[in-house]
């Protein structure tokens, strides 16, 4: 457990669950905004495991058998990786693809473009769908939406028979034009599923119909490669939990930062490709007010990843582009920029004699070297144990145990030998790499999206995230550092505080200067009203209910599209200015009276959850008390120095503390450098003011 102290809940409460690669954590909140966090390792052969282990830690901690703790909770918010790890682990179906004869290439040409145009070695990742199963249809709907060409269905009857006979266990369908006209995907699915209802079956049409015949294919084969995988995980999770008591079902974190229920997304895992990171928009929300500020950046370092985020005058940027593992995603979602920078990251020296962090990690178990469960290679949390900055001895309530010797063998094997230097030469090494992959990685969703980071307050998150954010936002010019006193579990409790959500695209033809409004008032009212039946279907009363229309825009020419949200009727010169703004932003230059052509249309549905803020503990009554010192490595300039150790329990709203200091929370550990000044604020979260 993270503590032994019984924390009494008053029903009902609230549960977010966050499974990360290292550790699954859970936060608890109940109706008067008081918390109970348990971290326990996650279980990567059986993800749902590292839930019910968490459900049972923190049951413990309030006191409750299993059953009532469940019995008290009105909503289960639950983030997953198991569709990303699916893809990444190439552990998914066996799929067969449906496509309009003379397309069944179209998945494997690919846009024919790199991330990296200058790369022209590295290999695509394998395609999904080998060409044997890639079967073709005839029929053509044509791109306005006309019949050129009915459907075949005799060629659907002959293509399942090939399915049988090579062990198909998932079908996708798509079919040219399906975005204007979806009857023949329909019809083809109606043969797929009369023929054998056990194929889940995914239709490109009702995945995401978007103009892209690359993007729309590559997106419904994904959510058919990952459903059988996905949904039967959880579902069984939704009946074990409600088994032992939960009175509601399981709620899901969408990529998009919404939650939805496992039966709207039975139909379509692929959105929760960013489940568990996604998790972070509440946070950030959260924090935002506790901060009193609307732009934040966070930097959420777990025991794999690191998961960076922009929060803009209290908006976050979403995309609907994506590319998990080499595969390209068309589906709604938050824009995270994610490195493979985290606490369990693994550090060595690669064969040209450079040495290396990541991306590779150690995982749950064996995890760091210091852990002792077998791992031989050192890991950024071996290097922080060597340095001090790390306390030995038990971490996460118990449940792994901290050995610097072990430690301290790892660098000197991995990395001193083959560089002929010291332990904590390797260890500061390793930190100084990964603190600069860190600021890429910040630099790369903001500066490169046009944004000055300076003017945003930097939170650093996760379990790991306090360790390096002070040296992180020095580096990028931030006047400060806000750490959230759970970061060890901020996306849990950002889960909390995620409102419903669905999202609803209709392709539209038009130009913001000649378009009529009343030409886009159907298929607007249309989705509205979907979205209004879906959220009424949830249980959301009108006052908590909120649709928003947006706009996708390019300049005709162009591939991507900026969006732009309607607020009130549609002015066009409004519109025009809003997309000229995100324009010049991004790419610096706009088309002065340049024509604006509409291609798509956009509804969100959203249903806002009943939640309070954390409770905030009392002020303080003295000056904060350090409970130790330890000999630590600070920085390059001041090198080796006793830093003040304080328990973050004992921090209370006023306390103030100078650098070089190390405070010990239940989740984290935060590292306050030389001359930087840390205080608690009213929420008693802890906001560091950098030296310069």
């Amino acid at each position: 457990m993270v503590g032994e102290q019984v924390v009494r809940l008053r029903a009902p409460w609230r549960v977010g669950v966050d499974v990360g690669g290292t550790f699954t954590d859970l936060v608890a909140q109940d109706a008067d905004g008081l918390m109970a966090v348990a971290k326990v390792p996650s279980v990567p052969a059986d993800p749902s495991q590292g839930v019910l282990d968490a459900v049972a830690d923190v049951a413990a901690r309030t006191g409750l058998t299993v059953g009532d703790f469940l019995a008290g909770c009105t909503g289960f918010v639950h983030g997953s990786t198991i569709a990303t790890n699916t893809l990444l682990e190439g552990k998914g179906a066996r799929v067969g693809l449906l496509t309009t004869e003379g397309f069944r290439d179209s998945l494997e040409i690919r846009r024919g473009l790199r991330e990296n145009q200058w790369d022209h070695r590295t290999p695509f990742p394998p395609v999904l769908v080998p060409r044997y199963l890639r079967l073709p249809v005839r029929g053509r709907i044509a791109a306005d939406g006309s019949e050129v060409a009915p459907v075949e269905l005799d060629d659907v009857r002959a293509a399942l028979v090939v399915f049988r006979d090579e062990g198909v266990e998932s079908v996708a369908i798509c079919l040219i034009n399906s975005f204007a006209n979806a009857s023949h995907e329909q019809a083809v699915a109606r043969a797929v599923r009369e023929a054998d209802n056990a194929w889940p079956v995914s239709v490109s049409s009702d995945v995401m119909p978007v103009v892209g015949e690359y993007e729309r294919s590559s997106t419904t084969v994904v959510n058919a490669y990952v459903a059988p995988r996905v949904v039967p995980y959880l579902r069984a999770l939704d009946a074990t939990l409600r088994r032992l008591g939960l009175p509601n079902g399981l709620l899901l974190v969408q990529s998009n930062g919404g939650i939805a229920s496992v039966a709207q997304l039975e139909s379509r895992p692929v959105s929760l490709a960013l489940s568990g990171p996604a998790g972070g928009v509440g946070a950030l929300a959260l924090f935002g007010r506790a901060a009193a500020t609307n732009d934040l950046l966070s930097m959420e370092i777990g025991g794999t990843s690191c998961d960076v985020m922009l929060m803009s005058a209290g908006q976050v940027a979403t995309t609907d582009q994506l590319m998990v593992g080499g595969y390209h995603l068309s589906t709604p979602a938050i824009d995270i920029h994610t490195v493979g920078a985290g606490g369990g990251t693994i550090a060595g020296v690669d064969a040209g004699g450079m040495l290396f962090v990541g991306p590779r990690g150690a995982g749950a178990r064996p995890g760091p070297a210091c852990y002792g469960f077998g791992n031989s290679e050192p890991t950024v949390t071996d290097a922080l144990l060597a340095l001090g900055r790390l306390r030995p001895g038990p971490y996460a309530g118990g449940a792994v145990s901290l050995q610097p010797e072990l430690a301290r063998a790892a660098l000197k094997r991995a990395v001193g030998d083959r560089l002929g230097l010291s332990e904590e030469q390797s260890a500061v090494g390793i930190i100084r790499l990964l603190e600069q992959n860190l600021l890429n990685a910040v630099e790369r969703i903001s500066i490169e999206r046009g944004v000055d980071p300076r003017k945003f307050t930097l939170v650093a998150a996760g379990g790991a995230g306090p360790m390096h954010g002070a040296a992180v936002g020095r580096a990028l010019g931030c006047p400060r550092v806000y750490v959230p006193r759970v970061a060890g579990a901020f996306c849990a409790l950002g889960m909390l505080h995620t409102d419903v959500r669905q999202d609803w695209l209709r392709v539209f033809a038009g130009e913001v200067d000649t378009v009529s409004a009343d030409a886009m008032a159907q298929p607007f009212d249309e989705m509205e009203t979907q979205a209004r039946r879906m959220l009424r279907a949830e249980g959301f009363a009108p006052a908590r209910q909120r649709v928003v229309r947006a706009l996708d825009l390019r300049y005709p020419g162009q591939q991507s599209s900026l969006r732009v949200e309607i607020d009130g009727a549609f002015d066009p010169v409004v519109v025009r200015a809003d997309f000229e703004a995100q324009h010049q932003r991004l790419f610096g230059h706009i088309q002065p009276a340049g024509r604006i052509a509409i291609v798509g249309l956009r509804v969100a549905g959203i249903g806002a959850v009943e939640a309070r803020d954390p409770q905030a503990p009392a002020p303080a009554a003295g000056a904060p008390t350090e409970v130790a010192s330890r000999h630590a490595y600070i920085d390059e300039r001041h090198g080796w120095m006793d830093a003040k150790v304080y328990a973050g329990a004992d921090l209370q709203p006023g306390h103030r503390v100078e650098g070089p200091a190390i405070v010990e929370e239940a989740t984290t550990t935060v590292f306050v450098g030389a001359r930087d000044v840390l205080t608690v604020d009213v929420a008693g979260n802890f906001e560091i003011a950098l030296a310069a």
